[in-house]
C-alpha cells in the first residue's frame, strides 16, 4: 500500500498539474490582453501608460517560466532553469543595453566634431510645390536653353 501511494506523489498529480498550468497561463493572457486594450486610449506621453506596459512585460516573463518550467519539465531542475533562462537573458539585456549606450554616443560624438553634421541636422527643408505638368516651380523657372542642355 505505500509503494502505491509513494508512487501517486512521485508523479505529481500529472492531468491535475497540467490543467491548473492551463488555467494559469490562460488567465495571465487575458489579464495581458485586457490591459493591452487599456492601454490603447492612454495618451502616449503618460507614465500610467509605461506602467502597464512594464506589468505586461512582468506578466509574460511570468508565462515564460511557466511555460519553460511545466511544459518543458525544467520545474524540478533549479540549476538547469537558472542556467536556460537567466544567462540568456541576461546576455539579451547587455546587448540591447551596449547597443544603445554605444548608438547614443555615436551621435553624441558626430554633434560634437561634425559641426556641419549638426548645422545640416537643423536644417529644415521645404517641400517642392508641384505645377499641373508635374515639373516643380524650380524647373519651370530654367531658362529654355539649361533644360535642352540638362536632356
Amino acid at each position: 500500500m505505500e509503494h502505491t501511494v509513494a508512487h501517486e506523489e512521485h508523479s505529481g498529480g500529472g492531468t491535475k498539474e497540467i490543467v491548473r498550468v492551463t488555467v494559469i497561463l490562460s488567465v495571465l493572457t487575458i489579464i495581458e490582453l485586457a490591459l493591452g486594450f487599456w492601454m490603447i486610449d492612454m495618451p502616449l506621453e503618460s507614465s500610467l501608460r509605461l506602467a502597464v506596459k512594464g506589468a505586461i512585460i512582468i506578466l509574460m516573463l511570468a508565462k515564460a517560466f511557466y511555460i519553460v518550467a511545466y511544459f518543458m519539465h525544467l520545474k524540478h531542475e533549479l540549476k538547469n532553469m537558472i542556467m536556460t533562462i537567466v544567462v540568456p537573458l541576461a546576455l539579451f539585456v547587455w546587448f540591447i543595453t551596449a547597443f544603445l549606450y554605444d548608438g547614443n554616443s555615436f551621435r553624441n560624438l558626430r554633434n560634437t566634431y561634425d559641426p556641419h553634421f549638426k548645422e545640416q541636422s537643423t536644417i529644415k527643408v521645404e517641400k517642392k510645390a508641384e505645377s499641373k505638368h508635374g515639373e516643380s516651380k524650380h524647373e519651370e523657372a530654367k531658362p529654355a536653353a539649361e533644360k535642352k542642355a540638362v536632356e
